[in-house]
C-alpha cells in the first residue's frame, strides 16, 4: 500500500483570510466612521499643542474574552504634531485619514504621507515616531480603531527622548 501524502493547505487560502480580515476591519472602520457622524463629534480643532483626542467608541468583543475595540478621533490643526510615542504592547491599530494628509513614520521607518481616504495599520510594539498634520494652512483627521486588552486605560504613552 502506497504512503498516504498529507494534504497541504493551498498557499492562496491563507492569502483570501487575511483578504477577508481586512474587508472586516474596512466594514468596521466605516461603522466607526458612521458612529463617529451620528454621536456629532465637533469638527473644531482644539488650540492647544498636540491634536485633540476623542474615544468614540470603546466595546468589549464577545468573541474575544479580555480584548475591546476603542475608536479615537484624531483632529490635527494646520501644522500640528504629537510627541513620539508608543501604544500598548497589546494593541493592533487600524487607521484611516478622514480628512486632509497625516505625515507619520513608524520604528524609525521611512515618512509617508497618508491622504483622506488611505489606512495604515500599527503591529504591537511599534513605535510612533513622527505623527503629524501634513498641512501648515489645513486641518486633519485620522479615524484609529484599536483592538487592545480590555483593561488598558491609556492609549498613549510619550517616548522618553
Amino acid at each position: 500500500m502506497p504512503a498516504r501524502r498529507r494534504a497541504t493547505p493551498h498557499p492562496g487560502v491563507d492569502i483570501l483570510a487575511r483578504a477577508s480580515e481586512s474587508v472586516g476591519l474596512l466594514r468596521l472602520t466605516f461603522i466607526v466612521c458612521a458612529l463617529v457622524a451620528t454621536v456629532g463629534v465637533r469638527s473644531g480643532i482644539a488650540a492647544d499643542n498636540g491634536p485633540k483626542v476623542t474615544l468614540v467608541y470603546d466595546h468589549a468583543l464577545p468573541n474575544v474574552p479580555g480584548k475591546s475595540m476603542k475608536g479615537v478621533l484624531v483632529e490635527y490643526g494646520p501644522g500640528v504634531a504629537s510627541t513620539a510615542h508608543t501604544h500598548p504592547k497589546s494593541a493592533f491599530i487600524y487607521a484611516t485619514v478622514l480628512e486632509g494628509a497625516i505625515r507619520t513614520s513608524v520604528n524609525n521607518g521611512p515618512v509617508v504621507t497618508y491622504r483622506a481616504g488611505q489606512n495604515f495599520s500599527e503591529m504591537p510594539g511599534d513605535r510612533h515616531t513622527l505623527d503629524e498634520n501634513a498641512s501648515k494652512t489645513e486641518p486633519a483627521k485620522l479615524l484609529a480603531v484599536f483592538v487592545v486588552d480590555t483593561d488598558e486605560k491609556e492609549l498613549l504613552t510619550p517616548l522618553e527622548k
